[in-house]
């Protein structure tokens, strides 16, 4: 009996610590203003894909910061020119999936510029979309060399700009949050009130017997008599 108590008790304490964990993570994986927020990207070329690869931070977005970075595409195996070439990105631990973003032999004599809109409430990154537009003008004057380096055949890896842009969702989900919280609280009691309980089973168990034993003896509880 001494046993099983102690494996429930191992068990129940096992459970409280997973929940603990779970509650942590949820803390940890939250973002802050300015922290680098995970990229990795994949290439399509002629029917053949690439696997996913990590972007270097420089690169990535950074969370509810605005900016343009230049990231490199690499040359596809078998290149010839002839088809179009694919990038598909996926962002965040959260792996919000940017579908394929087609960037060379595009119907247009423009060089191509990725345009990342992000959407975020609080700490959290809640979707992201991608298109691809033209360069404008002004991104070449900053960038003169950009538009010879990217129509050479021979100049390879290639660099396009990535612009990401944040929007802040106002609307927050006031109730959903306080019945997940109202949910953990519940679950992290009740599994506390049975670690008690089972606690405290071996001395209620004791009081019992003792009782037990005092109300069976002939006289107990009788006023002695002189």
């Amino acid at each position: 009996m001494e046993i099983d108590r102690n494996n429930h008790r191992r068990r129940d304490l096992v459970l409280l610590c997973i929940l603990l964990q779970l509650m942590v993570s949820s803390f940890t994986l939250a973002y802050r203003p300015g922290d680098i927020v995970s990229m990795s990207k994949s290439g399509q070329y002629h029917g053949t894909r690439t696997f996913w690869q990590d972007v270097i931070g420089k690169h990535c977005p950074i969370f509810a910061v605005n900016r343009e970075a230049l990231i490199p595409i690499p040359k596809p195996t078998g290149y010839t020119g002839a088809d179009p070439y694919k990038i598909s990105l996926q962002v965040g631990h959260e792996k919000f999936l940017i579908p394929w973003l087609l960037l060379i032999n595009r119907k247009s004599t423009e060089v191509p510029m990725i345009d990342v809109h992000l959407r975020y409430t609080g700490s959290d990154l809640h979707g992201v979309t991608a298109k691809v537009l033209d360069m404008p003008h002004h991104y070449i004057e900053v960038h003169p060399d950009i538009h010879k380096q990217f129509w050479s055949p021979e100049q390879w890896p290639k660099h396009v700009l990535i612009r990401y842009t944040w929007q802040e969702i106002s609307e927050i989900d006031v109730s959903g949050g306080f019945y997940v919280l109202f949910g953990s609280g519940l679950v992290l009691s009740f599994i506390l009130a049975i670690y008690v309980l089972q606690s405290s089973q071996e001395k209620i168990a004791r009081f019992v017997r003792e009782t037990v034993v005092d109300s069976n003896v002939p006289g107990a509880g009788m006023a002695k008599v002189e």
